[in-house]
């Protein structure tokens, strides 16, 4: 990210800065991965370290399934019921060390509490609903199409325009970060970048609340939740500057880069972690050489597992693809386009496909969650009419 700074402000770092009654505001340096990486200072009408934990953490960790079989899987991810509570609604679906994949239907605004993930970075992907993600550092409007990223550590509330909301989670490890071969020396996205920092909705409107109380906070900690009070409003920022901050960023502005062959999945990179990617497959003019095939080839996955989570359109290389579906590809074994798919892609212009890729680098792990809503039968879709499978591993 780049500088942006929001509110009122000293002159310099670390100098008095006062309240028209003459205290101290409180100063925070809000940084990630220790002093050696980006940072934000933030001034608070009271100190931030006013909170009393409340109550017993309950856990939220993945109840992981271990299931022996190596193939490809199929999840209806809107089979996800919808929750009232939005932390109860998260529900993980695909985990590793480095990230969790999450499906959530949350019905109701965050209005009783405030939410902190102290263990990870979140993607929020917003496939249904519009509102407004309310931190520490502002305010950012959101709807369809929009990539929502919010720092570990930011507090925030989530508040919905409706009771009809999709949301996708990536939660991160490590930093999400712009990917770096899309940026200078001085972290400037580049001409062939697709997209660039105009695209980047950052907080615009900072509320400050110069309030004492209780105020229900939950941490999210090593899989655990906890209840603290803060004892003045969470949102007491007047101003702040860095390059630590939420910000939104649409998929409609994805701006794909093609060419006369099929190009491959890295052109479509939107975000990198150190643990996976997040790539965006968006409306696009296909391949021009007069003999290109528009479908991709078959994919030996080796180093990753592939998961695609469908948003909109018709997906080039899929059958029977819905709303909300989440493919994932195990490294290991190949995977390529469904039997037809690359012979009607021939002479085909344009695709309308709308999806969000998610490529780790470690082995992905089913969860209770993901094997509830999973379609059993989808790693036979490759195989054509004239081959059945006997349940015994052999084919006939």
């Amino acid at each position: 990210m780049h500088y942006h700074t929001l509110g009122q402000i000293p002159q310099k770092r670390h100098i008095q800065f006062r309240k028209p009654n003459g205290e101290l505001y409180s100063e925070e340096l809000f940084s990630t991965e220790g002093f050696s990486d980006l940072y934000s200072l933030l001034y608070h009408t009271h100190p931030p370290t006013q909170i009393v934990q409340v109550g017993d953490p309950f856990s939220v960790a993945p109840k992981l399934i271990h299931d022996k079989q190596l193939k490809h899987r199929s999840l209806r991810g809107f089979n996800v019921k919808p929750e009232d509570d939005y932390i109860k609604s998260r529900k993980p679906v695909l985990v590793n060390d480095d990230c969790k994949i999450v499906l959530a239907a949350p019905r109701k605004s965050t209005t009783d509490y405030y939410f902190k993930n102290a263990d990870a970075d979140e993607v929020i992907f917003i496939h249904e609903g519009s509102g407004v993600l309310k931190t520490n550092y502002g305010n950012i409007d959101f709807g369809y199409g929009d990539y929502l990223v919010v720092p570990r550590g930011t507090i925030y509330q989530i508040h919905f325009n409706t009771e009809d909301n999709r949301l996708f989670i990536v939660e991160s490890t490590s930093p999400v970060v712009t990917p770096k071969r899309y940026r200078n020396d001085f972290g400037q996205l580049l001409e062939h970048s697709p997209y660039c920092e105009r695209d980047i909705r950052k907080p615009n409107v900072l509320e400050t609340h110069d309030e004492r109380g209780e105020f229900l906070m939950y941490i999210k900690k090593q899989d655990n939740i906890y209840p603290y009070y803060y004892l003045s409003h969470p949102f007491d920022v007047v101003g702040w500057d860095g390059y630590v901050y939420p910000y939104a960023f649409s998929i409609h502005n994805f701006e794909p880069i093609t060419g006369r062959l099929h190009m491959p999945p890295p052109i479509h990179q939107t975000f990198a972690t150190r643990g996976f990617v997040i790539c965006s497959f968006c409306p696009r003019m296909y391949d021009y050489h007069p003999l290109s095939v528009p479908a991709p080839y078959n994919h030996s996955n080796i180093d990753s597992d592939e998961v695609l989570y469908y948003v909109a359109g018709d997906f080039m290389s899929r059958k029977h693809v819905e709303r909300g579906q989440i493919t994932l590809h195990p490294g290991g074994i190949p995977h390529g386009p469904h039997p037809g798919t690359v012979e009607k892609s021939l002479g085909k212009k344009e695709t309308r496909e709308l999806a969000v890729m998610v490529d780790t680098f470690k082995p992905l792990l089913m969860t209770e969650h993901a094997a509830g809503i999973e379609d059993t039968d989808y790693f036979q879709s490759w195989l054509s009419s004239a081959v059945s499978h006997n349940g015994n591993g052999k084919t006939h």
